[in-house]
């Protein structure tokens, strides 16, 4: 564990976690939202700090990026924990694991050759020992490989915030990109201290409502919105946006994202993404392909770029 870099103590040894507009109030031993975060002793500390629970070489592409350093791989990494609670997470075993069973769990060895290297068992989560050493080390190796730097990515990256920043400098420092795949939901303050070191981010729009944020998310779409005029302002930015046959497909819902993001840039990409059944929502049935269509021609009106994803 590493003790959280942004929160407050309050009385009673209750803490406010501030990483994320949810604002948690935690009595001792509790977890937030993201249940990634726990106050132990009257202390606020990151559970997955230096646990991965993921790792591979991926195709920049795959982020999605499509118009920053195309034809590349980076390194992608991951852990659990998130701090939205979409009702068709693709990976919700990593995001908020299985509350049946018991967290921080000794494993074992990973199996990896490296005798510091060990496996914990987090609310059903298998995860490994990692530094920042060592994963900017592994990103350095690889580059021979074609490895362009570190994608945050697989689960809410924000959520690993102070293995994200004391990773982000090593790899800065080694000539590589950093970059972050995430839903957007963060507070001020630690984003701009993130994105110094942020060279590229795919934020997720989940939808253009208020009311879909409210009711599928747990979130605040206003919050996501300042994340990614901010971003535009800093660094390559590319957005996606999931299309929920009945939920958020409308043309008119789509024409006033791509209006809204071609006044941050026009040149910002858009990946329109098909729904498939998935977790709480798999009596939705996948999103028409001739529904996409329809969509990204609306969202051309607007902006220069924007892409068909799942298809």
């Amino acid at each position: 564990m590493r003790e959280a870099a942004y929160y407050e103590k309050l009385d009673n040894g209750s803490v406010r976690c501030t990483l994320c507009p949810h604002g948690c109030v935690l009595r001792q031993g509790s977890t937030g939202v993201c249940r990634a975060r726990k106050n132990v002793d009257g202390r606020l500390f990151s559970l997955n700090y230096g646990h991965a629970a993921s790792i591979a070489l991926d195709p920049i592409e795959k982020k999605p990026l499509y118009h920053f350093h195309p034809g590349s791989l980076i390194l992608s990494a991951g852990t659990f924990g998130c701090n939205l609670k979409c009702r068709w997470c693709q990976n919700w075993l990593i995001a908020h694991g299985d509350e049946n069973t018991a967290s921080d769990e000794k494993g074992g060895d990973s199996g990896t050759g490296d005798g510091n290297s060990r496996a914990w068992n987090h609310r059903g989560i298998r995860t490994y020992e990692l530094t920042p050493e060592g994963l900017a080390g592994l990103a350095e190796e690889y580059a021979d490989r074609g490895n362009i730097g570190v994608a945050y990515t697989y689960n809410e990256p924000t959520v690993w915030y102070e293995f994200i920043m004391d990773t982000a400098r090593l790899v800065k420092d080694k000539g590589l990109v950093n970059v972050l795949v995430t839903n957007g939901f963060i507070s001020e303050e630690p984003l701009e201290e993130l994105l110094p070191y942020i060279d590229a981010m795919n934020i997720d729009v989940k939808a253009f409502t208020e009311d879909f944020y409210t009711r599928y998310c747990k979130g605040s779409l206003d919050h996501v919105r300042r994340t990614v005029e901010r971003a535009a302002q800093s660094c390559h930015t590319e957005v996606t946006t999931l299309v929920i046959p009945g939920l958020n497909d409308s043309p008119e819902e789509i024409g006033e994202l791509a209006r809204w993001l071609a006044s941050v840039d026009r040149n910002i990409v858009l990946h329109l993404s098909r729904f498939f059944p998935n977790y709480d929502m798999r009596h939705i049935p996948p999103t028409p392909i001739r529904t996409l269509e329809a969509l990204k021609n609306s969202a051309l009106e607007h902006l220069e770029h924007v892409y068909l994803g799942n298809v």
